[in-house]
């Protein structure tokens, strides 16, 4: 589900969406650390079940500050990608089109942990398929290949430790998805709409806009978390 699309809004301006992050090295970084805890965990003699998998490091213990460190540099890793992947495609359409001017690029991260403060307590917030919706936050909501996307402005809800959805979420698993949705439905679905895809054979039904939940009905269920400033359209 990692995708670079272009996409138009109700003005005709060209959009350029990007999702890429650290890939495996997060992965690993996650993993390893997971595995340490579970270890300790044991050792400590935690009151929190094992098959919860829910394993963790006080924030006293070395290893809790190794974690923290390689976990932003993960982050940091992932917004260089996407930096990267960005200006080539910037490079690509201002040879393409003469004269073209970009705005700032938006940046949002989805897997990642803070420290902030809620309900007057220090705490550290793990988004995982969530974003950071203050109050004011700049955010982005992709809905699937075959629908729109939001740009959304944050509410700063305390009830969701300011948070929102990142994206439209899977209504099927990639299995799933492959076993029962129809390679022509997906690809009609699509060209009707004009859309320019890379649909070809059953294994891309992975990341068909059929796996995917309803975006308006996702938006509609967080209008209390987020507000949208600009819809896209696929193209």
């Amino acid at each position: 589900n990692h995708f670079i699309e272009l996409q138009r809004d109700a003005e005709d301006h060209l959009w350029i969406m990007i999702h890429s992050g650290s890939r495996n090295l997060g992965k690993l970084v996650c993993d390893y650390y997971n595995e340490k805890a579970t270890v300790l965990n044991r050792h400590w003699y935690s009151s929190v079940e094992p098959e919860k998998q829910l394993a963790f490091l006080p924030a006293y213990v070395p290893e809790f500050h190794e974690y923290w460190r390689e976990m932003e540099y993960c982050t940091a890793f992932a917004l260089a990608n996407r930096k990267l992947m960005m200006n080539r495609i910037m490079e690509v359409i201002a040879d393409t089109f003469a004269h073209t001017e970009f705005e700032p690029m938006i940046n949002i991260a989805h897997n990642y942990a803070a420290w902030e403060n809620h309900f007057g307590e220090n705490v550290v917030v793990h988004r995982k398929g969530a974003v950071r919706a203050g109050l004011g936050d700049i955010g982005i909501i992709p809905g699937s290949q075959g629908s729109h996307s939001y740009i959304v402005e944050g509410l700063g809800n305390p009830d969701s430790y300011m948070s929102s959805s990142h994206g439209a979420g899977r209504k099927m698993s990639r299995t799933e998805a492959v076993r029962c949705l129809s390679l022509q439905e997906e690809i009609a679905r699509l060209e009707s709409q004009q859309i320019v895809h890379a649909i070809r054979n059953t294994s891309d039904l992975e990341e068909a806009a059929g796996a995917y939940k309803d975006i308006d009905e996702v938006m509609e269920c967080q209008s209390d978390l987020v507000k949208i400033k600009t819809v896209l359209f696929p193209i």
